[in-house]
């Protein structure tokens, strides 16, 4: 009461910010390995799994693009979403998804079974990626953002090449007879400790400001996507019929309609799927240009160093999982001191970076010109090791540059647009690199093939190491 005996209105205050914990960044993080290692697992198990399942190549290639093309397609959704409804919901949500669609793959009992469960758990993926990074930017700040973005990096780079290498010892292990099977069911009981820990330990965030669903440019960008993955992906195993064809002549149309509609969509005032305005951001814009060209190289030597040694070298799963295993040592070391190497020399480690990975490459070319047949850990390893800690200067870096002036209330449409653009990227470097491997194979034999193909990641990696110097100095 005041001292003249009215009652006075309580006054609330503000509800504290929400806090990401230790605990929650490791759930969270854990939560963004999951679907990144799925995507390079199967690699090494694809041969076993075609002669279970006596499954053709186009087939095969289904397991693998059907996964990536779903999970791309959805990814900006997935982050709108979060944005709406809230992100630990739909982490829980995702996760909960994608340990039950890492079960249907496991107990498939066909090729097709196969596809359609890897479809599902692309779409699992989708719902539960965004919400990692839109929480990190949501509840942390300052140093501690840059820590965990960091962190981030380290985990989405260590789980491409560490997915590969699991794979080959789970289908090598053959625990209690499932052979490949076990590289899907080793999810199951990895979601369930995630999920308690979500429960527990991630806080409830969401936009201040949710939009609704923006329908024709969801519709417009699935279109978008799916007419550029899907002839890359299966065109070279299907023999280029007329719809791959067509598919890529409808791309750029599909892909101009969506750019009209989200502009037409902001400048009305609403929050479009993918804000053009989003793209004034200077280093959002000159990272996504950057992360295309380092996931498509990086994407296209796993699938087809994977294909190499065990088709051309005549090596098992395991050796040829373990051969990348000093680059995802060397990655995840170097990782670590990236934020210390940032705050002092600033984005200029992207650029030493780039040229540190160009000498890895080269290195790796030079050994298979020289060992081939004999190719494995011992030769890979001067190079493997290099390209590793070239790309650990690179990728987190890169990743927390695209995201460094994203506001908080838009943190899900960012983690979906950066996402997206990376996971189209890897799907792109598959089915590009690894068709002008498996095309020049049949015509100039695995050493040339193997060759040609880093030469021309080399390329790749010329080009992003030259989009470097036109970072921002700083990143804050």
């Amino acid at each position: 009461m005041t001292e003249t005996g009215t009652l006075r209105t309580p006054v609330r205050s503000p509800s504290a910010a929400p806090v990401l914990s230790g605990l929650g960044l490791f759930t969270v993080l854990l939560g963004a390995a999951l679907p990144l290692i799925d995507f390079f697992i199967v690699n090494v198990a694809l041969p076993t799994i075609g002669r279970d399942l006596n499954a053709s190549e186009a087939v095969l290639e289904l397991v693998v693009a059907g996964y990536g093309v779903a999970y791309a397609v959805l990814l900006v959704l997935g982050g709108r979403l979060g944005d709406l409804f809230g992100r630990r919901q739909f982490f829980l949500g995702g996760m909960a998804a994608f340990g039950l669609t890492s079960l249907a793959c496991g107990l498939a009992p066909s090729a097709w079974t196969l596809v359609a469960a890897r479809v599902a758990q692309g779409a699992a993926s989708a719902a539960m990626l965004p919400q990692v990074l839109a929480t990190i930017q949501a509840a942390t700040d300052g140093p501690r953002r840059a820590k965990a973005m960091g962190l981030y990096g380290a985990t989405a780079g260590l789980s491409m090449v560490a997915g590969q290498i699991l794979g080959g010892l789970l289908v090598a292990a053959d625990i209690a007879g499932t052979g490949w099977r076990a590289v899907f069911l080793v999810n199951v009981p990895v979601v369930i400790l995630g999920l308690i820990l979500a429960t527990r330990a991630v806080p409830e965030t969401r936009s201040q400001h949710p939009e609704p669903i923006d329908t024709p440019g969801t519709v417009l960008l699935a279109v978008s996507l799916l007419a550029l993955l899907a002839p890359l992906t299966e065109g070279r195993a299907a023999g280029w019929p007329l719809w791959t064809w067509l598919s890529l002549a409808l791309f750029p149309l599909a892909a101009a309609a969506f750019y009209f509609v989200e502009r037409r969509e902001d400048r009305q005032g609403r929050t479009p799927l993918v804000p053009p305005s989003l793209f004034a951001l200077t280093s959002l814009r000159r990272g996504l240009i950057m992360i295309v060209p380092f996931s498509i190289g990086f994407s296209g030597f796993m699938f087809v160093i994977a294909v190499a040694l065990q088709r051309g070298a005549g090596l098992g799963p395991v050796p040829a999982g373990l051969a990348l295993a000093p680059m995802a040592a060397v990655f995840f070391v170097v990782s670590l001191c990236g934020p210390r190497l940032i705050a002092r020399y600033g984005t200029r480690i992207v650029t030493a970076g780039g040229l540190i990975q160009a000498v890895g490459v080269g290195l790796i070319a030079l050994a298979a010109w020289r060992s081939w047949p004999d190719l494995g850990v011992w030769q890979l390893l001067p190079g493997a090791a290099v390209a590793g800690a070239g790309q650990a200067l690179q990728l987190p870096v890169l990743i927390r540059i695209i995201l460094s002036e994203v506001p908080s209330a838009r943190a899900g449409v960012g983690s979906g647009v950066m996402a997206t653009t990376q996971q189209s990227a890897l799907a792109v470097g598959v089915a590009t690199l690894g068709t002008l491997f498996l095309s020049l194979a049949a015509s100039d034999g695995m050493r040339d093939a193997l060759v040609t193909t880093l030469l021309v990641q080399l390329a790749g990696v010329a080009l992003t190491t030259a989009l470097s110097l036109r970072l921002p100095r700083t990143i804050s």
